[in-house]
């Protein structure tokens, strides 16, 4: 696990954030969807930021609840907030959910 935590923000193409999480599981979920090669959620940069656009939800999302159905606890958990932010995303044009790694 890296030293720093990922954060995750539904930004607008003007820079305005409209969502953010911080759950404390969120580098476990990341790590997990790696070991377990999802194709989008797997690839987040722990180090870097890692966006996703409205079109890439289509793919994303089901990884989500699929790591919200198969795991427990926090994990679970985390992956139920993003699939919140995941909406907002969804809601309107020009919404991206960035994953922010340190």
């Amino acid at each position: 696990m890296c030293a720093m935590a990922i954060s995750v923000r539904v930004r607008t193409n003007t820079g305005e954030t409209e969502g953010t999480s911080t759950h404390k599981a969120l580098n476990a979920l990341c790590e997990l969807a790696s070991t377990k090669k999802l194709s989008l959620l797997g690839c987040v940069d722990p180090y870097d930021d890692t966006t996703f656009n409205r079109a890439q939800l289509k793919l994303l999302i089901p990884e989500l609840e699929a790591l919200a159905e198969d795991s427990n606890g926090d994990v679970a958990d985390a992956a139920r907030e993003l699939l919140a932010l995941t909406a907002l995303v969804d809601r309107k044009p020009h919404r991206y959910l960035i994953f922010i790694g340190d």
